[in-house]
Order: structure tokens, then C-alpha cells, then sequence
């Protein structure tokens, strides 16, 4: 087995082009293999405001899978930590040995779910973009931000979070590594009624958005809802959209904003709702016009986690002098 840390696994994976192929293969996999992706276990510890989620996927033809233990700990800001940590461990297709542990401590969710924001923009934003807005503060807003610039091509950017503190400090980040003008808007309004693209990235468990700040144009990529309890978009926002995809209909109608909106009745079960794998297969269309509103929600699936961490192992395995590896011999005993 090899065993990897997260320092080893930052010199071989970043944000980059290589990285959304990658991504938009495994939703194009889920849509046209019978992928085994079981649902997400989970774990809450609410005394800490804090979540363990248990997520895999099988993809036929592969040689191993991954299966991913990630954590999200909303309080750990306090402490000067990130919220965001886990592991993955590869498993082989043909033996069932476990054949690697990457110790990325979030690293590679955090590509693989900006990679996925930045898929959804590439098929339902406009081509044209002037304006990006951002609601949230933390690792994935700067995430997302790179690869939204991977896709495509933006002027300005709005952010807007619940404390000013870590809105200027991501201000200051990300105007030194995109080159672009990043400006604190005064709430979340402000940003949705003056962007073309918006992203939010945050835990809320009330709504964020308003389907009345919609606008001809606008798309939305809302990737914080991942548990029964948390929105970021009033429910008939996905009613009042001209177009709605999700990662996968199954998970979100359980997890995600589609979830809310099925319960509180703006969209039936029955309705028609797009998966990302449709999309990205070309099966089905993403943005068809300039002037419709597009909407994507995203929970986080396994055949992401899959992917990258095949990816991972891969360039890590080409490299000499990186990583452990750990040799099992084993023995039989007869009595």
C-alpha cells in the first residue's frame, strides 16, 4: 500500500486545465455507465456544529475506487483552522485490497468541487461575463474563483460573507492571484442583482437567495446545500429558473436545494430535472439563450471523489521519491 500526505499531494494536483476533464468525465460516466454509487452516510456532531460524510463510487473499467471519510467543522474558524479536512483510500476493483491512502486532509474535495463549479459555468453561464459574485468566504470561495477563471473570462468580482473581516482578507488573496478587481458588497442582494455568475459556498441553513433578485441571464451554482437542514436558495428560486441541473436528482432530492423546493411544493418529483452527467455527455442542453436563468445544485458525489483520487494516484505513483510504501506479507497458519 502507499500512503501519501497532503504536502506530496499539492506538488502533483492543483487547479488547473488538466483537472476539469477529469471532473466532467466522471458526471459524462455517471450518466452513461452503471456507475455503483451508493448514498452518503453521514455523521453530524451538532454540539460542534460539525459533520462526517462517507462517500464512493465505482466506475466500471477502473482498476480501484475510492472511497472518502471528508469533515466539516463550521466552528473551526474560531480556532484558526480550516473547515474542511478528510482522507481517501483507493481500493482495487480486482482484489478488493486497499491499494493507497491519500492523507489530502480536504485538499482534493476542495479541487474536485470547484472543478465542478466550474463545469456547471462552462455549460449554463453566458459566454460573455463581466461580473462574478461570490457568497461565502472560506477555502471554497477562492476555489471556486480560480476555476470559474479557468472557463471563462470576468472583469470584476462581489463577494459578500457574514463577517467583513474574512471578506477583506479574501479580497486581498484573490486580487493578488486572479489580477482582478474584487469589491465587499453590503449583502447578498447586491451580489445577485449585479452579476452574471453566482457562486455560494456556505453552510447556511436558512436562504441566502431571493427569487426575486433574479435577473435575465444570471446563473447560479449553489454547492453549500449538502444536508437535509441546509439552503442557500429560497425554494422557488429553482421553480422561477428557466433551467435546472443538478449533480445527481437522486441525492439533491434528498440533500441538496432541490430538496426544499420538492417539499415546499414549487417542483414536483416527476418534474423534469437535468443531471450534470446529461449535460456534460451532451444528452441534454445546458444554456440554450443569453437571456435564461440557470440554476446548478451540488451536493458532492462519489464518482468525483473517484476520479480524482485515481488522478492523484497516478501522477503521485510517476513521480520517484514520493510517498511510502508499505509492504504486507502474509502468512497462513494451520493447526
Amino acid at each position: 500500500m502507499y500512503i501519501f500526505t497532503e504536502s506530496e499531494i499539492k506538488q502533483m494536483i492543483e487547479l488547473d486545465k488538466q483537472i476539469i476533464p477529469v471532473i466532467e468525465d466522471a458526471f459524462t460516466q455517471l450518466a452513461v455507465k452503471d456507475v455503483i454509487m451508493p448514498p452518503i452516510m453521514r455523521v453530524d456532531v451538532k454540539e460542534n456544529n460539525g459533520e462526517v460524510d462517507v462517500k464512493t463510487a465505482y466506475i466500471p473499467g477502473k482498476n480501484m475506487f475510492a472511497l472518502k471519510v471528508s469533515s466539516g467543522f463550521f466552528n473551526n474558524y474560531k480556532l484558526g483552522l480550516p473547515s474542511a479536512n478528510g482522507l481517501m483510500m483507493l481500493i482495487s476493483t480486482v482484489t478488493g485490497e486497499p491499494k493507497a491512502l491519500l492523507l489530502d486532509n480536504g485538499y482534493l474535495t476542495e479541487i474536485r468541487t470547484a472543478a465542478a463549479g466550474a463545469i456547471a459555468a462552462k455549460h449554463m453561464a453566458k459566454e460573455k461575463v463581466q461580473t462574478v459574485g461570490v457568497i461565502g468566504t472560506g477555502a471554497q470561495a477562492r476555489y471556486q474563483l480560480k476555476a470559474l477563471e479557468l472557463v471563462r473570462d470576468f472583469e470584476k468580482v462581489l463577494v459578500y460573507g457574514r463577517s467583513l473581516d474574512n471578506a477583506q482578507k479574501l479580497q486581498a488573496d484573490m486580487e493578488d492571484i486572479l489580477g482582478t478587481d474584487i469589491q465587499i458588497a453590503e449583502d447578498a442582494e447586491t451580489v445577485v442583482r449585479n452579476s452574471d455568475i453566482v457562486v455560494t459556498t456556505t453552510p447556511a441553513t436558512e436562504p441566502l437567495i431571493k427569487a426575486d433578485w433574479l435577473h435575465p441571464g444570471l446563473h447560479i451554482t449553489a454547492m453549500g446545500s449538502d444536508a437535509e437542514e441546509k439552503q442557500e436558495l429560497e425554494a422557488d428560486v429553482l421553480k422561477k429558473a428557466d433551467r435546472f441541473v443538478c449533480d445527481t436528482k437522486a441525492q439533491c432530492a434528498r440533500l441538496g436545494e432541490l430538496h426544499h423546493s420538492i417539499e415546499q411544493g414549487f417542483i414536483s418529483e416527476d418534474e423534469l430535472v437535468i443531471e450534470l452527467g446529461e449535460v456534460t455527455s451532451g444528452r441534454k442542453a445546458g444554456r440554450v439563450s443569453e437571456q435564461e436563468i440557470t440554476v446548478c445544485d451540488l451536493t458532492g458525489t462519489g464518482v468525483q471523489d473517484t476520479a480524482i483520487a485515481l488522478l492523484a494516484f497516478k501522477l503521485l505513483t510517476e513521480k520517484e521519491g514520493i510517498g511510502i510504501q508499505i509492504y504486507n506479507k502474509k502468512s497462513l497458519h494451520f493447526t
